[in-house]
């Protein structure tokens, strides 16, 4: 059974708005930079637009080299806007509490934004909750900014929600200290397990003025219906090889057992229902990785090192042989002929 090709994933184009403004804080005009990428107005303007993972983080880096600042990723945290999420962005600034807000932006982060390498998650506990953005490792100039803008962004916007500036517990950063460390608030930790936000009890709840009970919950059914449309037409097959991104990194290959757990389905059954399909977990596998694997040297800079280590591979030795069988190059004639 042949399967569409896998890409690392996309985001709403609204996101631009706050890399604009950012841009523009250092008396530069973005333009020129969003015309070489092909965002002009109309594409700006269309509806469900979206930009690919990849080109956002060249996007990116480019308006960093632009403006000199190593931190802009920062900038466009202070400068976002729920309304750039679209529809949950939307729905989120109906939200009765701070609190409300945070559960659907996160719950409804697949309608604005995929990646292959997970999704946000919400952590309540009796104290507080943290705000948790998957990783991205490993980390350079081209992604930094994207952790930089995500969890400042979370806590501008929730604190505009609330009219007044949130003053989180604490932040954690899955990178080392950059050279712009000075610019993050304060009790920001570097090197830690996970890119994530920690708010209190008190400040998750803090009430919403603009709060309209029927809005809010017409706002919520119109997410659950567009949710349900994303989900619905993937096959097992499909929803196994999303599963697979995060579980690879790491050096390590999942296995059959551990996907089953993760879709709460006996082993047995899972092999039934994917010979109807006509395949198998190896073959779903595989192919995960050759689609992952020409993705990541197509349209990104890293190094085959990392890419053997995003993809599970022991060394980039075999994560080579394994692309020579998949392709007939080797990664880096595939990467030279296909930016050629």
């Amino acid at each position: 059974m042949s399967r569409a090709p896998v890409r690392l994933g996309d985001l709403s184009v609204g996101f631009i708005q706050s890399l604009t403004a950012a841009v523009r804080s250092h008396g530069q005009d973005p333009t020129p930079l969003l015309d070489a990428y092909g965002l002009d107005p109309g594409r700006l303007a269309q509806a469900g637009g979206r930009l690919s993972i990849p080109r956002y983080m060249r996007l990116g880096h480019a308006a960093i080299e632009l403006t000199g600042d190593a931190g802009l990723g920062l900038a466009m945290g202070r400068a976002s806007r729920l309304s750039q999420a679209g529809l949950a962005g939307v729905a989120a600034a109906q939200a009765p509490t701070v609190r409300e807000a945070a559960r659907t932006l996160i719950r409804f982060e697949p309608l604005y934004a995929s990646n292959y390498r997970g999704q946000s998650s919400f952590h309540e506990d009796s104290a507080g909750a943290w705000l948790r953005f998957y990783s991205i490792s490993p980390y350079n100039a081209y992604n930094r900014f994207v952790v930089d803008s995500l969890l400042t962004g979370w806590v501008h916007q929730l604190g505009t929600l609330a009219g007044h500036a949130l003053q989180p517990q604490r932040i954690d950063i899955e990178f080392a200290p950059p050279g712009y460390a000075e610019l993050y608030p304060l009790h920001t930790f570097f090197d830690c397990e996970h890119n994530q936000v920690r708010l209190d009890h008190a400040s998750l709840s803090l009430r919403n003025p603009d709060h309209c009970p029927s809005t809010w919950q017409h706002l919520l059914q119109l997410c659950e219906q567009e949710l349900e449309k994303v989900t619905r037409t993937r096959t097992l097959s499909e929803r196994i090889g999303q599963l697979l991104g995060p579980l690879l990194n790491g050096g390590r290959e999942p296995g059959l057992e551990e996907v089953a757990a993760r879709l709460k389905l006996p082993v047995w059954t899972l092999r039934r229902r994917l010979a109807d399909e006509g395949t198998q977990f190896r073959a779903i596998l595989n192919d995960t990785r050759r689609d992952l694997a020409m993705t990541y040297i197509r349209d990104t800079e890293l190094v085959l090192g990392e890419i053997a280590y995003l993809l599970g591979f022991a060394s980039a030795e075999a994560f080579q042989r394994a692309f020579k069988r998949w392709s007939g190059q080797t990664p880096g004639e595939y990467r030279r002929s296909a930016r050629h």
